[in-house]
């Protein structure tokens, strides 16, 4: 569950994405005195299987030297495209949002990593991801036109961007190995049409976007919507 594989199929996805995304941003730097206590947040997709309560016992023997005391949960409900009927769900009209990357963000465009997040490639990976996420381990992929989708968000305009680049990195305890964590961090802000792909945005906050996401890569907020009627 914790590291899903498969044969068959793109040999990008023989390395499945992980059904999970830790959010523990909030304890960087921090040291645990002996009966203190801490949370972090723990995003959970795999809705194939009764698999929740597994994870959860894998958590509380994660750690010997610590004490599992409580669990929250919480479900959250997204309406990305069409109502049951098929016809556009009715949204309160969005023309302006800014997007602040929280973490070390990476996204790539035709095999090569971006400089700057413009609004056609963030809300492709976005898309990409939900979509994947929904094969594996939901009712199967978005039914959207991807290309469509894909022209729509690039109509989009980036029109601040403050971002700068951060490198870090892990090692592997169990192989030794170092992986890089870099990416960008910081805010822009987009203009457009943007009604149809806030739903998508809002997701994102859940799943984060691009490389790396299960290591905590890839977390945004939408920080500011400004809409109109």
């Amino acid at each position: 569950m914790f590291e899903p594989s498969q044969s068959a199929g793109p040999s990008g996805l023989a390395d499945l994405p992980r059904p999970f995304v830790f959010r523990a941003r909030h304890l960087d730097g921090r040291t645990m005195a002996a009966g203190e206590t801490f949370h972090f947040d723990f995003h959970w997709f795999d809705l194939r299987r009764p698999s929740l309560d597994t994870a959860i016992r894998a958590l509380a023997q994660f750690a010997p030297e610590a004490e599992l005391v409580d669990v929250h949960g919480a479900d959250a409900l997204l309406e990305l495209c069409l109502n049951p009927s098929g016809n556009p769900v009715k949204r309160t009209l969005v023309n302006r949002i800014m997007v602040r990357f929280e973490t070390p963000t990476e996204l790539k465009a035709g095999g090569e990593t971006v400089e700057r997040p413009e609004f056609g490639v963030l809300a492709a990976r976005i898309r990409d991801r939900i979509s994947t996420l929904r094969a594996l381990y939901d009712d199967g992929p978005l039914t959207i036109d991807f290309r469509e989708f894909g022209e729509r968000a690039g109509h989009i305009k980036i029109t601040r961007c403050n971002i700068h680049n951060v490198e870090t990195s892990r090692r592997s305890s169990r192989t030794g190995q170092v992986h890089s964590l870099g990416g960008f961090v910081g805010e822009a802000e987009y203009q457009g049409d943007l009604t149809e792909f806030v739903p998508y945005l809002r997701a994102a906050q859940w799943t984060g976007v691009g490389r790396q996401t299960a290591w905590g890569k890839g977390e945004l907020a939408l920080y500011t919507v400004r809409s109109k009627d």
